[in-house]
């Protein structure tokens, strides 16, 4: 329930708070003191759309927050998902900025305004003076059936077979389309995938018989080149590795003079070891290369098989072409168990629909089982509340499964004798629209946790006996939950818990809107006033304290 409203820089209204009882809370006022005006205000906690146009000083934002106790309504999941901080004494702030911006809180959380609309519209139920649109939309009529049943375990239960059989339609058309679009292509895997096992690719190959070709076809330059060096080395009469001895000779005779001369030798050493181990090195590799035209041959096809599987498939090398094989195989491996996967995706879907329709069913005869009922209870409301002759049937008609069921229910309404029924969405609004949309809220607040109800002058084209029957009613349905009533009947002011008025004040030259509670005196007047204007009669003076002792208050 809504513990405490603050209102700020919106329209006429500078600063306003405001604490409404648990139960049933009046407002009254002046025409055009701002009543509406703090209901368009509560209206952005529930995610309406507004403007800079509503700020009452364009260089200041406009505020409205809300603190709720929200214990009775079992909102804890729905922080979870939303990754919010849960509280028993919930705030919810909206913020206008003089540029136009607008921002949501939860908690001090940032929020999306959908985030805002789906909990706003968990807490606050308002209902204005010509909205028409909800009583008329079928999915209300049939929350309206399904909160008079009182069947949430079968609703649950339905909930569950659906998202089971849209999990299961979901599967049954991916593994069709991956049936269709395997099936078209299963020859062109299958050749694919027999040519790249036949090609028997191994990882690096192609960088090694490149390699080895490029040495092949330089064979002859490349042995050329190694027998000079050879020569020029070890082999002919001026060679490196002769000279190289010489001069350790000579070394060797003068070593032991001086530590200078030691260490040249053991360079010269080292180098002579280096020089002939190159020497052996390079007379490996002349036995080595030898031109063979087969292996060229043989080197060439192998490449040329390579490089043809690379521009086929786009790829630049072996690895990858090892990667396409093994998606391949795994292609090649569904189509082969794809009559299998097939079969099974039916049977899952095909059980999913029998649940489903059986799920559909029991929560369908549970619902019409309470049309009649819940007809002559509205119809009885409506009879108290000056519409002795109003009826009400329900038109059903089974559809196609969806995620509420398979039922399209749609009420009949008929104000007066003779009149035809006709759907509620064809109904003109007004004071029978009104009455009757209270009669459809009373209904719901016996049987389910509501929301804070938020009633904006209902009570038109309402007076007389009918205006006490409804005050009763309204007083009635307030003590299983919070109603906060704008009113101009008398008889609805004096049965509220608590009695708010709303006025208009000059403020730095500029009118604006207040709103005070009143104590027990002030009531007397102001009911006094409702009953006979500005200047009520001694009899309306009474009238008003017999109101408020009717009451009980």
């Amino acid at each position: 329930m809504l513990r405490h409203l603050l209102i700020k820089n919106y329209a006429l209204i500078r600063q306003l708070e405001f604490s409404p009882s648990a139960h049933l809370n009046a407002i009254t006022g002046e025409t055009g003191a701002g009543k509406s005006i703090m209901l368009g205000a509560i209206g952005l906690l529930t995610g309406n759309r507004a403007d800079t146009k509503v700020l009452w000083d364009e260089n200041e934002k406009c505020v409205t927050e809300g603190t709720f106790d929200i214990r009775a309504y079992g909102l804890q999941k729905f922080f979870e998902e939303e990754n919010l901080d849960y509280a028993d004494q919930t705030i919810i702030r909206r913020e206008i900025s003089p540029g136009g911006k607008s921002r949501a809180f939860i908690n001090d959380t940032p929020v999306t305004l959908d985030v805002l609309k789906r909990l706003g519209n968990q807490l606050l139920d308002i209902h204005s003076q010509h909205e028409t649109l909800e009583l008329g939309n079928l999915k209300f009529q049939l929350k309206l059936v399904d909160a008079y049943s009182g069947h949430q375990n079968l609703i649950k239960k339905y909930a569950a077979a659906w998202e089971a059989f849209e999990s299961a339609r979901q599967h049954l058309r991916q593994t069709e389309a991956e049936v269709r679009a395997l099936s078209q292509e299963a020859d062109y895997i299958h050749f694919q995938l027999e040519e790249l096992k036949r090609a028997a690719l191994e990882e690096g190959e192609q960088e090694k018989w490149e390699a080895e070709l490029k040495i092949m076809e330089h064979a002859e330059e490349i042995k050329s080149r190694l027998q000079s060096l050879l020569a020029s080395l070890s082999q002919s009469d001026y060679a490196a590795l002769n000279n190289l001895r010489e001069a350790r000779q000579l070394l060797q005779s003068i070593s032991g003079y001086g530590r200078e001369y030691e260490n040249l030798l053991q360079r010269l050493i080292s180098l002579l070891a280096e020089l002939s181990d190159i020497a052996a090195e390079i007379e490996r590799l002349d036995e080595q290369v030898e031109y063979d035209p087969k292996r060229v041959e043989q080197l060439t096809e192998r490449l040329d098989l390579i490089y043809r599987l690379q521009q086929k498939h786009r790829v630049t090398t072996v690895g990858q072409l090892l990667h396409l094989q093994q998606e391949l195989e795994k292609k090649s491996s569904t189509l082969a168990n794809l009559d299998e996967a097939l079969s099974e995706a039916q049977k899952r879907f095909a059980a999913a629909t029998a649940q489903l329709s059986e799920a559909a069913d029991k929560l369908s005869q549970s619902r019409k089982k309470s049309f009649e009922p819940l007809c002559k209870q509205l119809v009885v409301l409506l009879a108290e509340l000056g519409m002795p002759e109003a009826r009400l049937s329900v038109q059903h008609s089974v559809t196609e499964p969806g995620p509420l069921g398979i039922d399209r229910v749609e009420l009949l309404f008929s104000a007066n004798k003779g009149m035809p029924l006709r759907p509620l969405s064809q109904v003109a609004s007004g004071g029978e629209f009104s009455r009757l949309m209270f009669a459809v809220k009373y209904v719901m607040a016996e049987k389910t946790e509501m929301p804070t109800l938020v009633l904006d002058e209902i009570d038109t084209g309402v007076s007389g006996e009918t205006a006490v029957k409804l005050a009763r009613l309204m007083q009635l349905m307030a003590k299983k939950h919070q109603l906060i009533t704008i009113t101009h009947l008398p008889q609805i002011a004096a049965r509220a818990d608590t009695h708010f008025v709303v006025f208009k004040e000059s403020y730095q030259s500029r009118t604006v809107s207040a709103i005070r509670q009143l104590t027990a005196v002030e009531r007397v007047d102001v009911i006094a006033r409702m009953i006979a204007g500005e200047r009520p009669t001694p009899a309306a003076v009474a009238n008003a304290k017999e109101l408020l002792q009717e009451a009980g208050l």
